[in-house]
């Protein structure tokens, strides 16, 4: 029969094993956690940087091919900073909520999975 003290014992034991456990299992969930968020952030990066660059190099043609219409290059530059102008005012007073919403859900899904 065992004696209190070895019952006494024997739960700091399982209480010891149990806290152990559990500390690396929240190790291992927030690794997961952690490792999600960043390679779908990379992956998303990537993308935005290879899109940018296209929009980049059609912004130019684009311009100079407006510049080349309107006799001078320049022109055509202008035309294409004034129509980001409108774009990105349009975006930021009508469009801020569209944009926002959908990150921050994606942030937050991410780091409760």
């Amino acid at each position: 029969m065992e004696s209190p003290t070895d019952r006494i014992e024997s739960l700091f034991q399982r209480l010891e094993t149990f806290t152990i456990t559990t500390f690396e299992l929240s190790k291992l969930k927030l690794l997961h956690t952690t490792t999600i968020i960043v390679t779908s952030l990379i992956v998303r990066i990537s993308v935005i940087i290879m899109i940018s660059l296209f929009a980049l190099v059609l912004n130019i043609g684009i311009a100079l091919f407006l510049g080349e219409l309107l006799g001078k290059d320049y022109y055509g530059f202008f035309i294409v900073a004034a129509f980001y102008l409108i774009a990105s005012l349009i975006l930021h007073f009508f469009l801020h909520r569209w944009i926002k919403k959908p990150i921050s859900n994606l942030i937050i899904k991410q780091t409760l999975q």
